[in-house]
């Protein structure tokens, strides 16, 4: 049985930390009650990639949080992840499913309409949309209106993330969207307390979206 919470979905970047310091930022970010972990690592080697994956899912099995894989399969069935997160470059989502069965999370990214029924169809679990707002992080970035996001949100019935620059002072731009919840990165990540920037974040959501 799937059971997760998209309200406050957090994807990490190690970018110019050490290991010890990155899982330092995570487990603070998991104190101040994200609800979702998204582990994001475009250089590491596979090798690599499945020790950090591993340390990481010690974290969020600790708070009781399902930990999402970005793009490789291989490293989440490696490690036993709650499930993978694929982009539009990506495995198919129909391919996914039928490697990981039906109990795994996927989640898709869905930048049209199109793209997002696509998803649908092949057995996505959850939508991420964007970049609503243009991102800091080190991944190719096509900026998504909010019109078309919440065509998006009406056009399936599966829950759809907004994601792409966000923070606590700019998610109001989202008001009377029909999201599930946001993805950040470096509202995060680029904290000094991760668990302060999560605990606001999530008083955000709850105050400008009304969510959660």
């Amino acid at each position: 049985m799937k059971d997760y919470n998209l309200n406050l979905y957090f994807i990490t970047d190690s970018t110019g930390l050490s290991e010890k310091q990155f899982l330092e930022k995570v487990e603070s970010a998991l104190q101040g009650k994200v609800s979702l972990v998204q582990l994001r690592e475009k250089e590491k080697s596979t090798r690599d990639y499945i020790k950090l994956a591993e340390k990481v899912h010690q974290l969020t099995q600790k708070y009781k949080i399902p930990l999402i894989i970005d793009d490789r399969i291989d490293v989440a069935m490696a490690m036993n992840a709650e499930g993978v997160h694929l982009g539009q470059s990506d495995m198919p989502v129909k391919t996914a499913r039928k490697i990981l069965g039906p109990d795994k999370i996927i989640g898709a990214t869905a930048k049209t309409v199109e793209q997002a029924r696509e998803a649908y169809e092949q057995g996505a679990d959850y939508l991420g949309v964007g970049a609503i707002y243009p991102t800091t992080t080190k991944v190719k970035t096509i900026l998504t209106s909010t019109e078309t996001l919440a065509d998006i949100c009406h056009a399936v019935p599966i829950p759809a993330n907004a994601i792409g620059g966000l923070n606590k002072d700019n998610i109001d731009v989202l008001q009377g969207i029909p999201i599930a919840g946001i993805c950040v990165v470096s509202a995060i990540m680029k904290a000094e307390n991760p668990k302060q920037a999560a605990e606001e974040l999530n008083r955000a959501i709850k105050n400008q979206l009304g969510i959660g």
